[in-house]
């Protein structure tokens, strides 16, 4: 007997029917679920029903985020939900995922990238410890390390930070003799000591200007940089003069140094002086310090031919110190004097990312009348005075001007008392797209420090920043950045996103975002409406707060 729909509807075999209904569409679902291209891995894209919530559209995996205790009282980490729908909508829903594996929580894209570290045919210039960014980009979250608290206040956290923040003890045996760093209990206390810092780094700042008066800490000396500055106590210390210090150390057998340096609120980054040039601009610190640097492996050694030291010339300014400090095993060592001695002929280049080290002098910058600069206005001063990197351009000075005025109106009328910002427990601070560097020139006499970024693609106006007695580095934001996961209380960008869609996707910087800001952290990013109805369903479906002021700053917090 041949069955057909006429037939079970005059049998009334409604069962039947809903059953064959069914089992049709789920034939249907399975042909065009296997005939569409796979994702990128750790992430899904769903299309949203008619009135999309965050909580039906985040995988169980959340779940596994671990409770903040803030005051006394826990809190999950994605809590409010007080987007305004109504003002744009999501064209998408996102669906996040864990970084898999134990070493997730730590997370650098760029700098742990295993696969393409193990196919490098050389690692004798430290090519494994420079930049490797994977293709795609990774979009999976970060996890907490178990137990993570609310980092410790600054300045308390100069001296002592939460164990279970940064969970690595592998330098307080291996430093154990040299005071780097000590664990007592929950806590790991940084007492100023070092290899070079025998009697403390109080007494050895001291020294160095008693040996050289004309340095003037916090006067004619206010940026420097620590090559291999370990726990970044010299840094750390000096800000007491109101010294900004850049220090760097690469990711490497001394666990966790740059993270330590973050977790305590000062200013640090990740880099190597391998075969690439760092991301600063020519002529940038006043001065350059390396405590235990032996120079005839690290400087001018037989592999590196004398490019590294090369390139602290490049990036110190005319007229700047280099401090190195030897222990006496290498202080009266000939091969380590004879180094310092050669010539190189000039040249010049504007720094790129990943260009390679020059193996000859940059050449010292004139004026238009063929004199050398001098030296920058003693700091304060110099932070609005013209910067001698400044365009020659007919309105370069107006425009400086107005640009630090802007700046300094926007963040005292709008930044600290309009957008809920509780700026008293923001410590470490980065400008994604820092132009002239006037927002953290008005964000100066806060307890904070800013790491002013500059990105590739755009107007090289990083020299500038530095010559107002800022710091800052040359970054493309569609990589990831060289630093750890929980680096930042605060980013902020103004209008970065509108350029760096026509490069690559949002997301990619929406996950990077979240990768390197604290929990608890904030975000406020100033661009057009458009761009800000683009970023933030993106930003709600990571469970952060969303707030939208003004139809011009979206605010963000983790």
């Amino acid at each position: 007997m041949t069955i057909s729909v006429q037939n079970l509807l005059i049998e009334r075999r409604y069962p039947f029917i809903a059953s064959l209904f069914l089992l049709l569409l789920f034939v249907c679902f399975f042909i065009l679920s296997t005939n569409t291209s796979q994702p990128p891995p750790l992430y899904r894209v769903l299309q949203p029903s008619s009135h999309p919530t965050v909580t039906q559209n985040i995988s169980s995996t959340t779940a596994t985020v671990p409770v903040l205790e803030i005051d006394g009282k826990k809190s999950n980490i994605a809590t409010d939900r007080d987007l305004d729908d109504s003002g744009g909508g999501a064209d998408l829903v996102f669906e996040w995922e864990l970084c898999p594996g134990p070493l997730a929580v730590d997370y650098i894209p760029c700098l742990d990238n295993y696969k393409a570290i193990k196919s490098l045919k050389s690692r004798r210039h430290m090519e494994h410890r420079e930049r490797h960014c994977p293709k795609p980009n990774p979009r999976c979250l970060i996890p907490l390390p178990v137990g993570y608290k609310v980092p410790v206040p600054w300045p308390k956290s100069r001296d002592m930070i939460w164990l279970n923040n940064v969970p690595h003890l592998k330098l307080v045996e291996y430093k154990k003799e040299q005071n780097w760093v000590k664990r007592s209990g929950d806590y790991l206390l940084f007492p100023g000591g070092g290899t070079q810092f025998k009697e403390g780094v109080t007494h050895y700042i001291q020294y160095i200007e008693k040996n050289l008066p004309k340095i003037g800490w916090g006067k004619r000396t206010r940026v420097i940089l620590d090559v291999g500055c370990g726990v970044a106590s010299f840094g750390g210390y000096l800000l007491d003069k109101d010294v900004i210090t850049m220090s760097f150390a690469p990711k490497d057998e001394h666990e966790a140094q740059i993270q330590f340096a973050l977790e305590r609120g000062i200013p640090a980054t990740l880099s190597v002086i391998g075969t690439q040039r760092l991301t600063f601009p020519d002529n940038a610190f006043d001065l350059i310090h390396c405590a235990r640097c032996r120079t005839v492996v690290i400087f001018m050694g037989e592999l590196s031919g004398g490019n590294p030291l090369l390139e602290l010339n490049r990036i110190l300014r005319p007229g700047g110190v280099f401090v190195w400090s030897a222990t006496p095993v290498y202080r009266n060592d000939e091969r380590d004097k004879k180094v310092w001695d050669g010539e190189c002929s000039v040249n010049s280049r504007r720094v790129f990312l990943y260009a390679p080290l020059d193996g000859c002098i940059s050449a010292i910058p004139l004026t238009e009348t063929g004199s050398s600069y001098g030296w920058p206005t003693p700091w304060p001063e110099r932070l609005k005075s013209k910067p001698a990197s400044l365009s020659t351009e007919q309105d370069a000075e107006r425009i400086f001007h107005e640009d630090t005025k802007h700046w300094s109106e926007l963040v005292a009328n709008v930044y600290l008392g309009g957008l809920g910002v509780n700026w008293s427990s923001v410590r470490n601070v980065m400008d994604m797209n820092a132009g002239y560097g006037g927002f953290a020139a008005a964000l100066t006499d806060l307890p904070l420090w800013v790491m002013n970024v500059i990105p590739v693609n755009g107007p090289d106006t990083l020299p500038v920043i530095f010559d107002r007695g800022l710091i800052g580095i040359y970054h493309d934001w569609c990589e990831s950045l060289s630093t750890y996961p929980r680096s930042y209380d605060l980013l902020h960008s103004s209008f970065l996103f509108g350029n760096l869609t026509q490069r690559c996707e949002m997301l990619d910087g929406a996950v990077e975002m979240d990768r390197i800001l604290r929990p608890g952290g904030v975000v406020i990013v100033e661009d057009t409406i458009e761009i800000l109805n683009k970023l933030r369903p993106i930003l709600h479906s990571l469970h952060w707060s969303v707030n939208l002021h003004q139809q011009r700053f979206l605010v963000g917090r983790k």
